[in-house]
This record gives structure tokens, C-alpha cells and sequence, in this order.
């Protein structure tokens, strides 16, 4: 879903830029409410592991594959105002680093791949939660409904660019056709990496989980064959007094191995995006990447001859720059939020 220069008009890129920016800026502001004690340690971490699963391409069909866009996985676990920075950042740390979406089409892609995508699926996932009974089974089932829906969402969105700002005259039927009945099948590759993820942190920790916030998972003791809840012997542990540092730990080195190992058996066939393109010939004007001559373009590093330590190589430092970056964002942001609170009194304002 990356789109690469030269797909849409400077007009409609630079409309999307202004979108973008937008959204940002108030993603900036809804960000300093939602970053507390639970969630700032995990959200720069929330970016490299979405940096690292999309470098997983999955086959769909034949001769094209998905990757997750993670704008669902964002939201459920770190809230929608940060989903939509870390996907920023990660596409960000994309465009600049490995030449990976246009930097003219930033605009487009944030707008699509992080708006409309955390949007849609964090609206779709809390309406579900009020109406399903409130337990983890109920979380996972609308994470994994919200992340459906969400990639085929963002194939459309994509579709309303093109029609009003596609440099190649292709008939709209055709792109819509084309880019919805690929993006569907992409989208449950999308949904299981979604409530498999939010699941397996509910089950260690569900009080780090934005979209389970509320939950209560008593003990479950066997009388007469039977399960029932056993009254807590002791008083719970503050939230904010729980460590994080197990799971962030846990989540740095899943994404380092995902991004430096698996990622060198990830589907070579192009995304669905692409192969859309291709056949449609969407990609007659496709603009030279701004940044071709990185030394990590194509998540590759340069002059290391060995594809295998050479992608490796590029997903860890990929990874690395993607947590640095998002923390440094989030901790900027929670700074924000905590300097009225931490003023002294009687200070100047």
C-alpha cells in the first residue's frame, strides 16, 4: 500500500500532505492524554514491531502478497491518537531510510495507511466492544473484525486518490475492481496478525491493552468440577506500579527477529498495491525514489554482498531507528502532557 512518487498529482499529493499534517497535529494533542504510565514505555515500542511485521509480506494469491499496515494493531493496543503517530513515524522511517513510499506521497500514505486505517478500525472495534459481552474473547474477535476491514478501507481511499488525482488515465472501475478484491484477502492476513498479537498481550498483561482497559480477568478455581471465580486474597497491585520492562524487553527482541531473521523468508512477490499496479498500468509514471542512494534502500545495506546478513542487517537497523525515533516522540509528548502537572506552584505561566 506504500505509494511510490509519480502515482498521484502534485495537487491532490500536496492536499494530502495539509490532511496529513492535520492529523498529526491533533494526533499530537489527543496523544498527551492517552500516554500514561502504561502506555508511553510501549508506544515507540508499538511502532518497530509494526516496522518489523511489514516486512513479513505474506502470498494472497498468485503472484501477490500483503503485509500489515497495523493501523488497527496501533489503535486496540496504544489508543488511536498514538496509532496514528506510530504509523507515521514508521512510514517516515520508511520513506527517508529504505526508500519505501514516495516522499512526495507521504501525504497520501500517512492519510491512507495511518488515518484512515486507525480511523476506521478503532470506530469498528469500539462499537463491537459495546455490544459483545465484555471479556478478552470479545476483544480479540473486534480486533480482528476491525483489522479486517481496515485494509480494504484503506483500498479505497486509495482508489478516491486516484480518481481525482491519478497520473495515468485508467478507468476508476478498474482500479476499484482491482484494488479491493486483493486488499480483502490481504485483510485477513491483517486481522489474524492483529488478535493474535493483541491477544497474546491480554493474556500476560491485559492492563497494557488501550482497547481492554476495564477488563477484569478473575481466578478461576475447579469446585465440583466446575469453574468459578475465587476472590482476590490480597489487594491488585497498583497499575502504575507494574513493570513494563518484561514485555517491552520481550517485544524488542520478537521485532528484532522478525525484522533480521524471519523477514529473509517473507513472499518476494510484489503487494498487493503493486501488483494492481502493474497490471493496470497505474505505475507507467512511477518517479525515481528520492532517496534510491541510501545506503539501506530497498532493505538492503549497501556493499554487503550476502542478501541474508545483508536484509538482516537492514530489518535490526530498522527496527532500532524506529524505536529510537517513536520514543523520543512519545516521550516529548508525555513530557507535554506532565509539565502543568509538575510546575511548581505560584510559578510564572
Amino acid at each position: 500500500m506504500h505509494v511510490p512518487d509519480g502515482f498521484i498529482d502534485l495537487p491532490v499529493s500536496a492536499a494530502t500532505g495539509a490532511v496529513a499534517a492535520g492529523a498529526v497535529a491533533v494526533s499530537l494533542r489527543g496523544a498527551r492524554r492517552e500516554l500514561d504510565e502504561r502506555t508511553a514505555p510501549l508506544a515507540g515500542l508499538v511502532a518497530a514491531f509494526i516496522f518489523a511485521v511489514q516486512m513479513l509480506n505474506f502470498p494472497v494469491a498468485a503472484g501477490t502478497s500483503g503485509h500489515l499496515l497495523g493501523g488497527a494493531l496501533a489503535a486496540i493496543l496504544v489508543g488511536p491518537y498514538t496509532g496514528v503517530l506510530c504509523i507515521s513515524v514508521v512510514l517516515l522511517m520508511q520513506g527517508i531510510l529504505f526508500a519505501d513510499g514516495g516522499l512526495t506521497a507521504l501525504g497520501v500514505n500517512i492519510t491512507d495507511m495511518a488515518v484512515v486505517t486507525t480511523v476506521v478500525a478503532y470506530a469498528l472495534f469500539r462499537t463491537l466492544v459495546k455490544v459483545l459481552p465484555r471479556t478478552r474473547r470479545s476483544v480479540t474477535v473486534s480486533s480482528f473484525v476491525a483489522a479486517l476491514v481496515s485494509v480494504p478501507a484503506a483500498a479505497l481511499a486509495f482508489t478516491f486518490f486516484y480518481w481525482i488525482g491519478g497520473t495515468t488515465d485508467i478507468p476508476i472501475g478498474k482500479v476499484l475492481t482491482g484494488m479491493a478484491g486483493v486488499h480483502v484477502l490481504i485483510g485477513i492476513g491483517e486481522a489474524a496478525i492483529t488478535a493474535l498479537t493483541v491477544g497474546a498481550v491480554i493474556a500476560v498483561r491485559p492492563d497494557l491493552v488501550y482497547g481492554a482497559r476495564g477488563l477484569s480477568a478473575p481466578l478461576k478455581l475447579r469446585v465440583g468440577g466446575e469453574l468459578v471465580d475465587a476472590a482476590p486474597a490480597t489487594r491488585p497491585e497498583p497499575v502504575a506500579a507494574r513493570s513494563t520492562r518484561k514485555v517491552w524487553a520481550t517485544g524488542l527482541v520478537t521485532a528484532l527477529v522478525l525484522a533480521g531473521f524471519v523477514s529473509f523468508y517473507a513472499s518476494a512477490s510484489p503487494d498487493g498495491l503493486e501488483k494492481v499496479a502493474a497490471d493496470q498500468g497505474i505505475d507507467r509514471k512511477t518517479e525515481p525514489h528520492h532517496t534510491a542512494d541510501s545506503p539501506l534502500a530497498d532493505y538492503g545495506v549497501k556493499d554487503v554482498g550476502d542478501a541474508r546478513i545483508s536484509g538482516g542487517l537492514a530489518g535490526v537497523i530498522g527496527v532500532g531507528a524506529t524505536v529510537v525515533v517513536g520514543s523520543g516522540v512519545f516521550w516529548v509528548v508525555r513530557r507535554r502532557r506532565t509539565a502543568p502537572d509538575t510546575a511548581p506552584a505560584g510559578g510564572n505561566a
